[in-house]
């Protein structure tokens, strides 16, 4: 079992999802332990992209707010906090698109992948922090770029990074309230051959243009279902919107654990069809889990094949179990995917049967279903 010294204590970090038991992934990295050896002034923390609980766990028993965009980080972080016999009770749980409280003491933020998801925490920070507040970030060596840095100079004032430790950086930062013009809150672009309006917040896949596999899977999709069809891992939401559009019978669910993919796709129905917001439903989770099962009519999705930056695919496995036991007998789950992902031999191994409905060079639609 995997254990780390932090703050002169010894807390055992698990992953969530939990992955299988030969994976050689662990629960933090050295910029977690870096930004944890620094001296913070006593107060109130803000803690941000916390993927897993090691910064949430290791600061406790001060006061914390964990700021994340993904539902199963705060999961994990609840789950190790019990683990370890921590006080949930003095962390506060807020996703991406909250407000934040004013004034904390200092902020740790772990620096995220997206930096369009960066630049939005940033810019969020500028109307809560004040000068005194103690700004640090910290990620592995090689992801700390020049633009990072002008980033945190650009939006929050003066900002320095630390030498190399462990491979892993830290960026000290001040808050001098540099000018800076204001930001729309979505990106937005027209999707290809309709009128929609598609909007995008920070954090989303493919925020700035169709996905091309989305844009496959677009023209390849089911018609005139009545009863339930499942967007899962919606993203923006435009599989599910095509679905409102071709199963005007249908109720269509935008799942995902994302809290701004979940709110884009919310927008875009609202924005874009009105008229079906009434039959969509908008749910943040981990993949179906909690959702009844044999009811489904229909599971859409394009499956991720990473969680962060660990190419796994645990996630997409977990989504098509989770299809396979919401939908009705004779209901089926259609996915697009890479060819190279080799989907067809799962969906065959979980419902016996799977058939290709469409391919290019680069991508398979594949549809099975559930039979008795």
């Amino acid at each position: 079992m995997s254990q780390l010294e932090l703050t002169e204590r010894t807390l055992t970090l698990h992953r969530f999802p939990p992955m299988r038991e030969e994976s050689p992934l662990q629960a933090w990295d050295a910029a977690d332990e870096y930004l944890l050896q620094q001296a913070l002034p006593d107060g109130p923390v803000l803690v941000f992209n916390d993927s897993f609980g090691a910064l949430t766990c290791g600061l406790n028993p001060r006061q914390v707010w964990h700021v994340s965009d993904s539902w199963l980080s705060q999961q994990a972080v609840r789950q190790n906090l019990h683990l370890n016999q921590q006080d949930e009770d003095q962390v506060t749980f807020l996703d991406s698109l909250a407000a934040l409280p004013s004034a904390p003491a200092a902020v740790l933020i772990k620096i995220p992948k997206t930096l369009a998801l960066l630049e939005h925490q940033l810019r969020a920070l500028r109307d809560v922090v004040t000068p005194d507040t103690l700004i640090l970030a910290a990620a592995k060596a090689k992801d700390i770029h020049s633009s990072t840095l002008q980033l945190f100079e650009r939006i929050l004032g003066e900002s320095k990074t630390s030498l190399a430790w462990k491979k892993a950086r830290l960026i000290y930062s001040r808050y001098t309230a540099p000018k800076l013009p204001a930001l729309a809150q979505t990106t937005v672009w027209p999707l290809d051959g309709t009128d929609y309006q598609i909007h995008n917040h920070a954090n989303v896949f493919s925020r700035s243009s169709l996905d091309i596999g989305a844009r496959f899977f677009m023209q390849h999709l089911p018609h005139d279902i009545e009863g339930e069809i499942v967007d899962l891992g919606c993203g923006n939401g435009v599989i599910g919107l095509m679905a409102l559009e071709q199963n005007p019978q249908a109720e269509v669910l935008f799942f995902d654990e994302s809290y701004m993919a979940v709110a884009s796709s919310r927008l875009n129905v609202e924005v874009n069809r009105p008229q079906d917001v009434d039959r969509s439903q908008f749910r943040v989770n981990n993949a179906l889990s909690g959702f009844p099962s044999d009811r489904l009519h229909a599971v859409l999705c394009n499956p991720p094949f990473h969680q962060q930056h660990a190419v796994t695919d645990h996630l997409a496995w977990q989504m098509l179990r989770d299809a396979k036991r919401c939908l009705q007998y004779g209901g089926e789950l259609r996915i697009v995917g890479n060819r190279h992902l080799d989907y067809h031999h799962k969906m065959k191994k979980l419902f016996g049967n799977c058939t290709l409905v469409a391919s290019n060079a680069k991508f398979v639609v594949l549809r099975s279903v559930k039979l008795r």
